[in-house]
């Protein structure tokens, strides 16, 4: 059962790096790893050239859908409020993950491991494998 994306790309006016920052900071704890650290590698992507301007129009749109205070649900409501964000962040990362490259899933990771112990970050690995083991 595939889930039905919110048109994210009508967010490419709400992105903007600070605006990222400073989201990402606010939610990290409560949005979890697998969210940030998705957000996090979609964000270096986009500073990086590793990606065509086509994969960095769609990842300016998933990531001001994140920052977006109009999102389909808003973040506020618990649990759902960041899952449609989550959706959203995972779906665009498995469209650009191929030409992400190491360097920045490393900085990625760096900048995750300051907000989460070690047992939170096995949440950012398992969802890596599971991206990796979908492009097989």
């Amino acid at each position: 059962m595939e889930q039905q994306l919110p048109d994210f790309m009508k967010y490419q006016d709400s992105y903007t790096s600070s605006g990222f920052i400073e989201k990402i900071s606010h939610v990290a704890k409560r949005a979890g790893a697998k969210l940030v650290y998705a957000a996090l590698v979609l964000y270096y992507t986009l500073q990086s050239n590793a990606v065509s301007v086509k994969d960095k129009a769609i990842i300016i749109g998933a990531l001001g859908y994140l920052i977006s205070p109009l999102d389909v649900i808003p973040d506020a409501i618990p649990i759902a409020g960041l899952g449609d964000d989550l959706a959203v962040l995972l779906y665009v990362l498995r469209k650009v993950w191929g030409n992400v490259p190491d360097e920045v899933k490393s900085k990625a990771h760096e900048k995750l491991s300051k907000w989460f112990d070690d047992d939170e970050m096995a949440e950012a690995n398992n969802i890596f494998s599971n991206i990796e083991g979908s492009e097989k």
